[in-house]
C-alpha cells in the first residue's frame, strides 16, 4: 500500500501542471518585484514556499492582479493556449522598458487532447523551482541598479483563436532595443516546461561625454 501511495505523488495531470505553473509565476512575479525594488521591502511579507524564504506583497491592488492573473494564466495553460508570459518592468517617469522577465511555455500537446497524465515527483519540480527563486533573488549581482521609480506590467502570448478577457487589453511588446540577456534556469513538469530569460537595458557609457 504504501508504495502504491508514493508512486501516486508521481502522477502529473494537466490540471495540476497548469496549478504548478500558475502558481510559480505568481511567487516568481512578487520575487522580482521584490528583488528588484518595484515596490519597498516594508511592501512584503516573508512566507514559506519551495523550501525557501519567500517575499509576497501585502499591497491588496498587487493581490488582486496577481491573484486574477495567476486564476487566468491556469486557464490558459489547462487549454494548451498559452505561449509565453513576460513581466516587464518600465520607468515610471518615462515609460522606457528597462527589464523584461521572459517565462517561454512548451505544452504537451497530446496531454491536452487526449488527457493522459505524466509521471515527475514533486520533490523533483521543486528542486528545479528552487534554482530558478534562488537566481532571481541573486539578481541584484548580475543586473543593473534601478535607480529610479519603477512600475510593472505583465504580457501573455497565447493562441490567436482563445477568447481574451475584457480585463486584458491588446499591447506592444514592450522590448528593449539592443539588450543585454541572461537564461536562467527552466523548469518542466512534463507536460509544461518553462524556460526562463531576463533582458535588459544595457547603458553604454561614453567616457567622451
Amino acid at each position: 500500500m504504501a508504495s502504491k501511495t508514493a508512486a501516486a505523488k508521481d502522477i502529473i495531470t494537466l490540471h495540476g501542471s497548469a496549478a504548478i505553473v500558475s502558481e510559480f509565476f505568481c511567487y516568481a512575479a512578487n520575487s522580482i518585484l521584490y528583488n528588484r525594488a518595484v515596490y519597498p521591502e516594508e511592501s512584503f511579507v516573508k512566507v514559506k514556499k519551495y523550501g525557501l524564504p519567500m517575499l509576497l506583497i501585502e499591497d491588496e491592488s498587487v493581490k488582486s492582479f496577481m491573484s486574477n492573473l495567476t486564476s487566468q494564466i491556469s486557464e490558459w495553460l489547462e487549454a494548451g493556449k498559452l505561449q509565453r508570459v513576460v513581466l516587464v518592468i518600465m520607468s515610471k517617469a518615462t515609460g522606457e522598458v528597462l527589464e523584461r522577465w521572459n517565462f517561454r511555455i512548451e505544452t504537451d500537446t497530446e496531454v491536452v487532447e487526449k488527457g493522459v497524465p505524466r509521471e515527475k515527483s514533486d520533490k523533483e519540480i521543486m528542486r528545479e523551482i528552487q534554482a530558478i527563486m534562488r537566481q532571481v533573488a541573486s539578481s541584484v549581482t548580475y543586473l543593473p541598479c534601478l535607480d529610479e521609480t519603477c512600475v510593472f506590467d505583465v504580457l501573455a502570448y497565447t493562441d490567436t483563436d482563445v477568447a481574451v478577457p475584457f480585463t486584458w487589453v491588446d499591447s506592444d511588446p514592450k522590448l528593449i532595443a539592443n539588450p543585454q540577456m541572461v537564461k536562467l534556469h527552466g523548469f518542466d513538469t512534463k507536460i509544461h516546461k518553462v524556460d526562463t530569460l531576463v533582458s535588459y537595458k544595457n547603458d553604454e557609457w561614453d567616457e567622451e561625454e
